[in-house]
């Protein structure tokens, strides 16, 4: 099926924040993202996920934090560049949640076309690739693209944003 005929949402075209996890780039849809802010103190919250480092502060309100390297199963390690990136994320009809992604660095945004993005290889049967939107080739190298509302499973934001 070409991009042209394709069902609505499926052409990701668009800009992209991509950053850094353990030497690999990923991309977030820029429309996603509601800032970048440098680590601050994250307060744990008892029986979490191992991902779900806990709750910040952010100018009086309150919103959890999650470690990508970890939820990815990376090697996370701080560094000066350490960074929050702070998206909205829209994982049920009608409900908006924000929260802060931990992630190794910030890169730059692109802009990327129809053309630059492949669709998700398949990897079989038993590997969940529904929090990937495609690859994107960018001057010679891939950035995966993560369709953030997906990355935290449903069942998992329930868990640490329950619904006010």
């Amino acid at each position: 099926m070409s991009l042209a005929s394709a069902p609505a949402g499926t052409n990701h075209a668009g800009k992209y924040l991509t950053v850094g996890l353990a030497h690999e780039a990923y991309g977030i849809a820029v429309l996603k993202v509601r800032e970048i802010i440098r680590m601050l103190k994250i307060t744990p919250v008892p029986q979490m996920p191992a991902f779900v480092k806990g709750v910040v502060n952010l100018r009086g309100r309150v919103i959890p934090v999650i470690d990508l390297r970890v939820k990815f199963g990376l090697e996370a390690a701080f560094t000066e560049r350490t960074c929050i990136v702070v998206v909205q994320v829209r994982p049920a009809a009608g409900q908006t949640v924000q929260m802060g992604l931990i992630v190794d660095c910030v890169e730059e945004v692109i802009a990327l076309t129809a053309a630059e993005i492949e669709p998700t290889p398949e990897f079989g049967a038993d590997v969940d690739t529904s929090y990937l939107l495609g690859l994107a080739k960018v001057k010679g190298q891939v950035k995966t693209l993560l369709d953030i509302d997906k990355v935290v499973a449903p069942d998992a934001l329930r868990q640490i944003a329950p619904t006010t």
